[in-house]
């Protein structure tokens, strides 16, 4: 720490040994900054706060509102926007200067860095403008700036009242365009499917419904044999049933035959009695049995017996059996025949069943291309005809863009002061500097750290009296000096606050 003392001590005693050349620098590099702080044009800025709204609740509740973020980007972007730049600078006087395209787009390009807009809400909108240009006094720069928000804010309105419905019949017109474009597109892929299916009828659908009719095949080939095996071992069932039953049984001839033929009937009478119909299966197996009687009956009586019912109800049971079976073999036939032509069509015919595919999948993308225009034209139809009945655009001005008073850059009371310490320090850093170069001592441990040596002592400044009076009135001057450095900053910040609180005519 007492080293550090030291040097600040050794560093503050050479700068006043060269006082008068601190003072110098100071002065000259003060003079400078400041008269380059007063060269800055001031820019002032002005303010607007805005309320847009774009979609309406009716919008909203038929589902044909935009987002509200993209709703809100394209506010911004078209405030913004080069167009609007562009008609800001023919109808302000920063147009009296615009002569070529070339100038336009600098022109275009230099308003977009002053122009500021700041979403702060979801529909609150503030635009800024500043201007400073060194050409035009301040009084011009504050009404510059107020213009070109005013002119911002009426060609944004004058845009989206007008343009809006313009821009949705504008939309439903280009899907129409698109729709007639699409038809015909899928009219030719229609027909292409028609004829490619007229010409194959086995491969539609392509490989995939080839494979998906070829597994059906299958599984219903599976339930038939399963089926075909149970109608067997039953028609094998009543066929040993019937071979241990009497066909007659011994009976009392004639009236053997008859007490039959009357036990029949009374059980056929006795199964309507309970409301059972002709086409019940035990009704049917007892008007069999009558009929078998009635037929048989004399027969039966001159063989010496009667016909035995069981044994003809086995021979109806089992004739229905076999044409179950029949019926399940020619099912199976049939079965293998078409799993037989499907593995021919899928093995001999791959390319065809690639081309069905494609056709197939190319109809379907075209289809649904289709549906979503069709809906995207409904729904814009459909807001083209909100926007004729009630526009949904709502443009309110929160804050009116006003003529600030103010200028909001630069801030000159902290430059002035800036310039007045950088000066100083400039003046205080040049003495210091060449006490250094000059390789002189200002203390004497300075001289010693430097040679190594003991110094034994120092000899004091004596100043002759004749002198004295030569000292003190350079004291003066030197310190009138400061004070008159420090004075001038005192009346450039006092100018500098007079003039801001003065109302620009």
């Amino acid at each position: 720490m007492n080293d550090l003392f030291d040097e600040v001590r050794a560093a503050l005693y050479s700068a006043w040994s060269r006082k008068w050349l601190a003072l110098g620098v100071a002065w000259a590099v003060c003079l400078a900054g400041w008269l380059f702080v007063a060269s800055i044009p001031n820019t002032y800025e002005s303010h607007a706060k805005i309320f847009v709204q774009l979609d309406d609740v009716l919008s909203k509740q038929i589902g044909i509102a935009g987002s509200d973020m993209t709703d809100i980007a394209r506010v911004k972007q078209r405030i913004a926007s080069a167009s609007t730049l562009g008609e800001v600078i023919k109808s302000t006087k920063l147009g009296e200067t615009v002569r070529t395209p070339r100038d336009m787009e600098n022109a275009i390009a230099s308003l977009a860095q002053r122009v500021k807009v700041r979403s702060q809400e979801d529909n609150l909108f503030e635009i800024t403008a500043d201007m400073g240009r060194s050409d035009y006094t301040d009084a011009e720069n504050a009404k510059l700036a107020q213009d070109v928000v005013v002119k911002m804010l009426e060609i944004f309105r004058q845009a989206n009242v007008e343009g809006t419905r313009g821009e949705v019949s504008d939309a439903v017109a280009l899907l129409d365009q698109q729709l007639d474009q699409r038809a015909k597109e899928l009219e030719k892929a229609e027909a292409r499917r028609t004829e490619f299916e007229a010409q194959h009828p086995e491969l539609i659908g392509g490989s995939a419904a080839i494979s998906t009719k070829l597994q059906s095949a299958r599984a219903e080939m599976r339930g038939v044999e399963a089926d075909l095996a149970a109608a067997q071992s039953a028609l094998a069932a009543i066929t040993g049933q019937l071979a241990s039953t009497p066909k007659t049984i011994s009976g009392g001839g004639v009236n053997g035959g008859g007490s039959a033929l009357q036990q029949a009937e009374t059980q056929v009478a006795q199964l309507r009695a309970r409301g059972l119909k002709n086409d019940h299966p035990d009704m049917q197996t007892a008007l069999r049995q009558l009929q078998l009687l009635r037929q048989m009956g004399g027969d039966a009586a001159t063989a010496g017996g009667m016909p035995n019912p069981a044994y003809s109800s086995l021979v109806s049971i089992r004739a229905e059996r076999q044409a179950n079976v029949q019926a399940l073999l020619a099912r199976k036939a049939a079965l293998q025949a078409d799993i037989s032509m499907t593995m021919a069509d899928q093995v001999s015919e791959p390319g065809l069943a690639a081309e069905a595919q494609r056709i197939g999948r190319d109809y379907e993308v075209l289809k649904n291309k289709y549906d979503e225009l069709l809906q995207d034209r409904e729904e814009m139809e459909l807001r083209s005809q909100v926007e004729s009945e009630r526009s949904s655009f709502r443009f309110d001005i929160i804050d009116a863009p006003g003529i600030s008073t103010k200028p909001a850059a630069p801030n000159r009371p902290v430059l002035l002061v800036a310039v007045m310490v950088l000066g100083v320090g400039a003046g205080l850093g040049s003495a210091i500097l060449l006490t250094l170069l000059r390789s002189t001592f200002s203390t004497a441990d300075g001289l010693k750290k430097s040679l190594g040596l003991p110094v034994l002592g120092t000899i004091s400044n004596i100043v002759p009296p004749e002198r004295k009076a030569v000292e003190d009135r350079r004291m003066r001057l030197f310190y009138a000096g400061s004070g008159a450095l420090a004075g001038l900053l005192v009346v450039l910040l006092g100018i500098e606050f007079i003039q801001v609180g003065q109302v620009i005519a």
